[in-house]
């Protein structure tokens, strides 16, 4: 299945997408795509939907496309997941997955304006197989068992601010991550058994420009062990996202310039819904 939330900030209201490409109204069956859905409210959506119980969205193409879940209450990431990646970092491939957090307010649609911190110089672009999770998840044994606890997948751009990263940090990443709008998710949350997470082509550009273009089986760690990993480290909650990596092509390589204002970034997963489109402002103080 697929689903997307639609409306202003604050406001989306959560549809779901049939085969024909209709967005259906999903409010019959839940308030939002939030944690308690994905945890137990798949099953009604899908009987909802292919009993034909759910009506057109009115306006539904005429609405934003907000992040198609809703605030997630974490956000993991996975460093140098793809090997050219750490190379281009000048780093050597990871041993195990080097974990990183966003906060959960940079999640924003994926056709919002991304805001460049006063005085930033070096914002960068991520494209990345966003993972969300559907079942409590807690010391789990198996790459299988792992990847029984995923509702579905998005497409996540990871934007970061180097110098934040690398030098304001102490030794942490967190400080490059966290601005807000640094996390465009979307536009479609698609469920899991509908995705082969470790065959999708991820892709991004600037202005029209080719950047990264790789795929994801070429991933250090794949999605199942890095959800199996996590588990040792961190209880994960439905509803959270995980991003697992981006392959090379960013700007950290030095082979691109940096993002300035009025520059524009557009990223995409095969199978995963529409490209991302967004345009970079600066933000206001």
């Amino acid at each position: 299945m697929r689903f997307m939330r639609l409306g202003e900030p604050g406001q989306e209201i959560p549809v779901a997408v049939d085969g024909d490409g209709r967005r259906l109204d999903l409010r019959p069956v839940t308030g939002d795509v939030d944690g308690a859905f994905l945890a137990d409210g798949l099953g009604r959506a899908r009987e909802a939907v292919e009993g034909g119980r759910l009506e057109p969205l009115a306006g539904a193409e005429g609405m934003r496309i907000g992040a198609p879940i809703a605030r997630p209450m974490a956000v993991l990431c996975i460093g140098q997941n793809y090997a050219a990646h750490a190379a281009e970092s000048n780093s050597p491939p990871p041993d195990v997955p080097i974990l990183f957090f966003k906060h959960p307010n940079t999640v924003v649609g994926p056709y919002d304006d991304v805001a460049i911190p006063p005085g930033a110089e070096t914002v960068d672009w991520e494209v990345e197989l966003g993972v969300v999770i559907g079942r409590r998840a807690r010391y789990l044994s198996s790459a299988e068992e792992a990847s029984a606890h995923i509702a579905g997948y998005v497409t996540s751009n990871d934007v970061s601010e180097r110098e934040y990263q690398s030098e304001h940090s102490g030794g942490q990443w967190s400080k490059g991550k966290c601005a807000e709008t640094f996390n465009p998710v979307g536009p479609e949350l698609v469920t899991a058994d509908r995705v082969d997470p470790q065959d999708l082509r991820v892709w991004s550009r600037v202005n029209g420009e080719p950047r990264q273009d790789s795929t994801t089986a070429d991933m250090i760690f794949t999605v199942a062990e890095i959800v199996r990993h996590l588990s040792h480290y961190v209880v994960l909650e439905p509803g959270d996202l995980i991003n697992t990596g981006t392959p090379q092509g960013v700007a950290l390589s030095k082979r691109f310039p940096y993002l300035r204002a009025d520059d524009v970034m557009e990223i995409g997963i095969d199978g995963l819904g529409a490209a991302q489109r967004q345009r970079l402002v600066a933000a206001r103080p």
